[in-house]
């Protein structure tokens, strides 16, 4: 059984055992519900939400909050001496999702 959700302004497609990243903020909950949930598939007919699915939600566990891959910025204009260069790290929220209940 899998599930489409959507956490941190992004969608994501879940299974159960699946440990996944998402742009939430630090929390020290060792449990999430994921109340979004766009799609529900795998065993009988597929469910689609429209935009959600009434009473489906993705529970999941906190494993721990951690950062995400570094990204430069870089800023530069041509003939005039000028160029800044910034880095910065994403906060994530680790979690392993524990049951999809449709």
């Amino acid at each position: 059984m899998y599930a489409i959700i959507e956490a941190g302004g992004r969608q994501l497609k879940v299974t159960t055992g699946d440990v996944v990243r998402v742009e939430l903020t630090a929390t020290e909950e060792k449990t999430l519900k994921f109340d979004r949930v766009l799609l529900v598939g795998g065993e009988g007919a597929v469910k689609i939400g429209t935009p959600v699915v009434t009473g489906a939600s993705v529970s999941a566990d906190v494993l721990g909050n951690v950062k995400g891959a570094k990204v430069m910025l870089q800023k530069y204009k041509r003939r005039k001496g000028y160029s800044k260069k910034q880095g910065h790290r994403q906060k994530l929220v680790e979690v392993k999702i524990t049951g999809i209940n449709a």
